[in-house]
């Protein structure tokens, strides 16, 4: 467009992706009579689809007992439209800037836009819809914000907040009056993402490399540099690093995609992957420390790797290096800063 060379960042695509994460790892357990023990543990289906579209395939069984390939309880959403936000807008001119090993690549501001979806849930009875919606609506204060890795070859990830506007229920019976049988009721949920759509990604000038000069400089004579390191604790729920078994797993982690422990209902997100035979993993955003044995599974690519060591030495998150600029001034001279930060994994 406008004479522009074709690009596709999957912006719109991720934002429908984060929004369903968040729904795809709800449970119903069923109870006895009595209400003390569980018989029956099921994780309720989640697809992308119109609510029309499962209310025409749920209703053509009014039984809701023929062995179909959609059955109950089970949740659709759909993003219903988008539209401008003006009030999150930023001056256009303003660039965000990365550096690569082929040079500086760069790429304007974003454009605000909220996008409107819609949650249905399909149930059987009103104890599996409550029980459902319990599981929902304390996250949403009204809203619940989630970090998106949008732009992975762009350093910075941006936090997108997500409001629930509101909530509805429907009871659709079989019969006249309120003699008839229930046969579906639906829960609806709408809700509104802050997201943004991102141009195109630029690659700009080389960068000049650092020359230092006289780093090691004697003493009252002129000034050298300062190193600032960060670590980060490897063993704490915000961010856990361990090792793999690199070899004998399947599939690549994708950066911010929530994980859970097979057999287990430890849950997190996915910060770092090497993808290579050193097998590092970090998540982060844990309910429950990994430990060793534990098997993670990607709820997005299916990716799984078993836990075989806890890397327990604090990482170097943050290298600031001040350097004088000339490196060689003396008390007297007019000198200036230059200021180089390298972030983790580069430390």
């Amino acid at each position: 467009m406008l004479g522009k060379e074709h690009y596709y960042n999957r912006t719109i695509r991720k934002i429908v992706t984060a929004f369903g994460t968040l729904f795809n790892d709800i449970y119903l357990l069923r109870y006895n009579k009595a209400g003390t023990s569980t018989y029956e543990r099921i994780r309720v289906p989640l697809a992308y689809g119109s609510k029309e579209r499962y209310l025409t395939r749920i209703t053509s069984d009014p039984t809701l007992t023929k062995s179909v390939a959609v059955v109950l309880p089970r949740i659709s959403f759909e993003m219903t439209g988008m539209s401008y936000d003006s009030s999150r807008k930023q001056n256009s001119l303003i660039r965000n800037f990365s550096q690569s090993t082929t040079g500086l690549k760069t790429q304007f501001n974003p454009v605000p836009y909220d996008f409107s979806f819609s949650l249905s849930i399909y149930v059987r009875n009103t104890e599996d819809g409550t029980q459902i919606i319990e599981q929902i609506l304390p996250f949403f204060t009204p809203d619940f914000t989630v970090t998106v890795d949008f732009i992975p070859n762009m350093d910075p990830k941006f936090d997108m907040p997500i409001i629930l506007n509101s909530v509805n229920t429907t009871t659709d019976y079989e019969g006249a009056g309120s003699d008839g049988a229930t046969r579906l009721i639906t829960w609806d949920l709408e809700f509104t993402v802050k997201g943004y759509i991102w141009p195109a990604v630029q690659s700009g000038r080389g960068v000049i490399g650092a020359a230092y000069a006289n780093t090691a400089a004697p003493a009252n004579t002129s000034y050298g540099r300062v190193l600032s390191n960060m670590y980060i604790n490897t063993q704490d729920k915000l961010a856990q690093k361990v090792t793999v078994d690199y070899a004998n797993g399947s599939n690549v982690f994708a950066t911010s995609e929530s994980i859970r422990v097979t057999d287990s209902n430890k849950t997190g997100s996915v910060i770092y992957f090497s993808n290579n035979s050193t097998g590092v993993l970090i998540v982060g955003e844990l309910n429950e420390l990994l430990e060793v044995g534990d098997i993670v599974k990607g709820e997005y690519t299916n990716a799984k790797y078993r836990v075989t060591a806890l890397d327990e030495s604090p990482v170097k998150s943050l290298v600031i290096i001040t350097q004088a600029n000339p490196a060689n001034a003396d008390p007297d001279d007019a000198y200036g800063f230059s200021e180089t930060i390298i972030e983790w994994p580069n430390t």
